[in-house]
């Protein structure tokens, strides 16, 4: 018998048959040793003095995978007032919290200022009115490189076109504002884009950051965002991160020295954290031969992983079932009322009627953009740690549906019990 792939050895670990016979499908599954590898591959691979990872929590806002990275050292980042607030639930040092908006209100900012966790600032205006509202609060600011990065356009964040961040153009206009208002500018920040494999883009952001650094006399810390590639399938290209620490932590200590003195140096992964953590599991409603294709349809759909719809992102997918059977092609697809392909013509073992397959990179941007479309349930969530599973999130019943609706009584119906 063959020797189980990296994949599948990761996927046998959460034992899913057991899971879903414990908590039903479809099921969001995460393995907190996966995380803790992730998170120590990239604080292993920065030689620096002052190094600061801050879980970027829009991948997965769970509290209890907010609280397992509190506990083993991490930061936070937070791009609203809603994750701010789900990160101080969870524990976390307001210093420890770095709050990234875009395009909100100076009245959010200012809910965050409350707080006092760290504030980075992506445009002019919101700068000039912070710096006269509050000069006594340091800033961060965000950077926008102007260079094209990231596996699609969707997740390219850092182009001259881009919503995100001030222009390295405008850093003259950056400087006026700082002047006038008195403010003190006591971070750098750059993200950008998502699934980046080479190195030396990281490299020449950096550069570009160093260059705007030194227009700024009180920086504290300089924050390179992230967007880590992670592999989406066996022997997938993926971010070096040990290559990319040694390079960056050399340029980076060398650039401290010319400073004056260490900052710290501080990234905000995602994906990178717990994309590989999480799997999806679900359960095959049907099998449906068309003229020219045979689909699996299974009991989920983009309502609770879009991913593949938004972003033609790639998804493994195997029968856990029915593990050895004779491999044939499926196009897998969903329940909801839309075009929700998973997967198209893909080689996976024989699927039968009410098999389970299970999602791979199921961790990153998957129950976080998980929605109530179609009027369908959304998921419950397992959190596996040190062999033991524990239910982290309950599924969804109708009463989750109604409860925030309120009820006018215009219309003199018979209710009719479900």
């Amino acid at each position: 018998m063959d020797s189980p792939s990296l994949l599948e050895a990761q996927l046998a670990r959460i034992n899913p048959l057991e899971l879903v016979e414990k908590y039903d499908c479809p099921l969001y599954v995460y393995d907190s040793a996966i995380m803790k590898r992730q998170y120590k591959r990239i604080t292993d691979a920065f030689k620096v003095k002052n190094l600061k990872i801050n879980y970027a929590c829009k991948a997965l806002t769970n509290q209890t995978i907010l609280k397992f990275f509190n506990h083993i050292g991490s930061g936070l980042d937070t791009v609203s007032i809603q994750e701010l607030k789900m990160g101080l639930k969870a524990g976390f040092d307001p210093k420890d919290i770095i709050y990234t908006p875009n395009c909100v209100s100076i009245e959010e900012i200012e809910m965050a200022v409350a707080f006092g966790v760290k504030i980075n600032i992506d445009n002019i205006s919101i700068l000039e009115q912070f710096g006269h509202l509050h000069p006594e609060v340091p800033v961060c600011i965000r950077i926008n490189p102007h260079i094209f990065a990231g596996g699609s356009s969707k997740i390219s964040v850092g182009h001259i076109d881009s919503k995100f961040g001030i222009s390295i153009h405008q850093i003259p206009h950056v400087q006026r504002v700082v002047e006038a208002t008195g403010i003190k500018v006591e971070g750098l920040h750059m993200h950008t884009g998502s699934d980046i494999l080479d190195a030396g883009v990281f490299l020449q952001g950096a550069e570009i950051l160093f260059n705007v650094a030194n227009s700024f006399k009180d920086l504290e810390y300089i924050d390179f965002g992230s967007g880590f590639k992670v592999p989406y399938k066996e022997n997938d290209i993926s971010t070096d991160i040990e290559e990319l620490g040694e390079k960056l932590s050399e340029r980076f200590n060398d650039f401290c020295k010319a400073y004056g003195r260490d900052l710290t140096l501080m990234f905000e992964p995602g994906k990178f954290l717990v994309s590989e953590a999480g799997y999806f599991l679900v359960n095959v409603n049907v099998v449906k031969q068309t003229t020219s294709t045979v689909f699996a349809g299974v009991d989920s759909g983009l309502n609770h992983l879009i991913r593949p719809m938004f972003y033609n992102s790639y998804h493994h997918i195997v029968n856990v079932t029915n593990p050895k059977g004779k491999p044939r092609i499926y196009t897998i697809v969903g329940y909801i009322c839309e075009t929700d392909t998973f997967g198209i013509n893909r080689k996976i073992a024989e699927i039968r009627e009410s098999d389970i397959l299970a999602f791979y990179n199921a961790g990153a941007y998957c129950f976080s953009m998980a929605s109530n479309y179609n009027s369908r349930y959304r998921p419950a969530e397992v959190f596996i740690h040190e062999g033991k599973d524990y239910l982290i999130r309950k599924r969804e019943v109708l009463d989750d549906l109604l409860r925030n609706q309120v009820e006018v009584p215009l219309f003199n119906t018979m209710e009719v019990k479900v």
